[in-house]
């Protein structure tokens, strides 16, 4: 056997084995979307449209959430600038901050769409410092007390902590690194919990399947209600992706569909959403 062919049959046996993280819980496959991140559902034709109204309403969003970053950027790209206090530089001084400034690395983007290649369904991640259900619960709640979207395609939003394969190895792995965390923050308390599930293009897990699994997962004080529930852990299948995440108020918040939300409010049609122009709210087209 040449050292070429042990060179291929080795690879192939590496990719066969299963995989590890560093806790010792196995990773089953890979995914092309990532979390954390946020769902989005949209007018169909309209995909490209979304997108680009997410990515503002979202740098807006964080920029006021998380001001700090947006701070020190404006503090990098100030210092390049040259102080006139009423003496020349030299020439060699401006060379310098020039080609500093030039160096410098680019600010790192907060967001990026992962393609989904499904009509009307959209996957926007992000990276820290945002929480995508602190931004998405700010912005609903905005929407709820103004009755403006400042989107005009996007319907509902889904925020997600994190995605994992579409496996219940996987998917049960996930939850208590990342959901069970919530529930045993405080000891003392028990909340009256609903799992809210949604599957597109996905057949291989059944949903009671996937229910009873992440139930198994949560500690047994605290209870599932189905009418009256506190918290709502939230997971979204789509093909071979699962995302979760814990949110409170999701009935309240019209399980954050921000288009419905605009037009119940405003007493309008259900054809698309409210935005602000020059400052003032005006009917999508």
């Amino acid at each position: 056997m040449t050292s070429r062919e042990g060179k291929r049959k080795s690879e192939g046996r590496d990719r066969g084995r299963r995989r590890f993280r560093s806790d010792g819980t196995p990773i089953w496959g890979q995914r092309v979307i990532d979390g954390p991140g946020i769902w989005a559902t949209c007018v169909k034709g309209k995909e490209k449209q979304t997108v680009g109204e997410l990515y503002d309403l979202f740098e807006s969003l964080a920029s006021e959430l998380w001001p700090e970053q947006v701070t020190k950027s404006v503090k990098e790209g100030s210092g390049s600038e040259s102080d006139d206090n009423g003496e020349a530089e030299d020439l060699e001084k401006q060379i310098a901050k020039e080609v500093a400034s030039m160096k410098r690395p680019r600010r790192e983007q907060r967001f990026a769409n992962c393609q989904t290649n499904t009509p009307c369904v959209i996957f926007i991640s992000c990276k820290p410092p945002v929480d995508p259900v602190k931004m998405v619960v700010k912005h609903v709640q905005n929407v709820m007390d103004a009755g403006v979207t400042q989107t005009r395609y996007t319907q509902r939003l889904t925020p997600v902590s994190g995605t994992c394969v579409a496996n219940l190895p996987e998917v049960q792995s996930f939850c208590k690194r990342n959901i069970v965390p919530f529930f045993e923050e405080d000891p003392e308390k028990i909340y009256r919990y609903k799992i809210e599930l949604r599957m597109r293009n996905h057949n291989t897990i059944s949903r009671t399947a996937l229910i009873e699994s992440l139930a198994k997962c949560i500690p047994e004080r605290h209870k599932v209600d189905l009418d009256n529930a506190e918290v709502f852990i939230l997971v979204e299948i789509f093909k071979s992706v699962c995302g979760l995440s814990v949110v409170n108020d999701y009935y309240r918040l019209h399980k954050f569909n921000v288009m419905e939300i605009a037009h119940t409010k405003n007493g309008d049609g259900m054809d698309e959403g409210r935005v602000v122009d020059s400052g003032a709210p005006v009917k999508g087209t």
